[in-house]
């Protein structure tokens, strides 16, 4: 049976390094190529799908089906869609960051050639002394912009740096690790699931354990875009591995690990939800069960390519989504607990 006991300092230097590397949805190549570093120093091997899909194969102790266990490492972020006369750059989304929680924020961007630029998001109202609308005016595509830290004047400026539309702009996560056990950052959703895989591994690999059956180990580049689990392996039974949520009508805490019974796309297979509710019960894993009111993951990205897979969701509960979000480690533990019991570790 998995020991997860002395785990933390991996999980949370892991955490870490995918947190603190950009990689919103179309721009992961550098985050896969560090998860798939972690993943080949604990001696398993990788390949990767055309779309970028990391996958790691773990052989069972016996036949009978195949899992899946994914999570998924791109993140929110923005893409340059114009250029103004006088140098800001007009943005769009990648996925769905909540704007408003974007003002002021540093970010980075990447030209196609290589090159980085710092800069700051910002409302086109930034200042108290000039603006009557600073505090009012909208926090949307339409009002915020990106200012650039280089000496432009004009659109032409602008583009002599090799800046141009399509280019990316990671917005800085603000990773922080308290010494009361909080990871707080942007991104967590869904890199923190994806560190508790990661760590899951480690300890497998350190403890000699195989799981029961054999096990496609995946981590998805396009969620937040809505199509990451569109081409994983075919498997038997998949579980994702995301973001709890927490807040109104929702029993979670950032202490649990969530199992959701429903989301947008309907309720997940009930064999699995109560095998997993049961597993975390009998053997003390401080969980709860949720219905999500506004959620989708990779496996009703499978299920509608026509993955014919049952289907479950657990994850670490997670505060403040697609916002500045939190968990606690204690979540975490319990998400690798519970994975590790569904994987009949031996």
């Amino acid at each position: 049976m998995l020991n997860t006991q002395g785990c933390k300092p991996f999980l949370m230097e892991t955490a870490r390094t995918l947190l603190t590397t950009d990689s919103p949805s179309g721009f992961t190549a550098r985050v896969v190529e560090t998860a798939e570093g972690i993943v080949q120093g604990l001696g398993y091997a990788t390949r990767r799908t055309n779309k970028g899909n990391l996958i790691v194969s773990v052989p069972g102790r016996e036949p009978g089906k195949t899992v899946g266990l994914c999570a998924h490492i791109d993140t929110l972020g923005l893409m340059v869609r114009s250029i103004t006369a006088d140098g800001m750059l007009m943005i769009t989304k990648v996925g769905g960051p909540i704007l408003p929680t974007l003002d002021g924020e540093y970010c980075r961007i990447y030209t196609r050639d290589g090159r980085v630029y710092t800069g700051t998001v910002l409302s086109l109202s930034p200042a108290v002394h000039v603006h009557d609308d600073a505090a009012t005016r909208a926090r949307d595509e339409k009002n915020m912009a990106v200012r650039i830290d280089e000496v432009v004047h004009d659109k032409q400026d602008v583009e002599a740096l090799g800046i141009a539309p399509g280019d990316f702009v990671c917005y800085d996560p603000k990773t922080v690790v308290t010494d009361s056990g909080f990871l707080k950052s942007r991104f967590i959703d869904d890199k923190g699931s994806a560190a508790c895989l990661l760590t899951l591994l480690h300890l497998m690999a350190q403890q000699g354990l195989r799981p029961r059956y054999d096990t496609q180990v995946c981590f998805t580049v396009h969620e937040e875009v809505g199509h990451g689990g569109a081409t994983l392996p075919v498997v038997d039974e998949l579980l994702a591995v995301d973001m709890g949520c927490i807040g109104e009508d929702l029993s979670c805490t950032e202490y649990q690990v969530s199992i959701c019974a429903k989301d947008n796309n309907g309720p997940y297979d009930y064999e699995m939800v109560t095998r997993l509710v049961e597993l975390a019960r009998a053997n003390g894993v401080n969980y709860a069960v949720d219905i999500y009111p506004h959620y989708g993951s990779d496996v009703a990205a499978a299920w509608r390519t026509g993955m014919d897979a049952r289907g479950a969701l657990i994850g670490p509960g997670v505060h403040a989504s697609h916002g500045m979000e939190r968990t606690h480690f204690d979540g975490l533990k319990a998400t690798i607990d519970l994975a590790g019991l569904y994987l009949e570790l031996a």
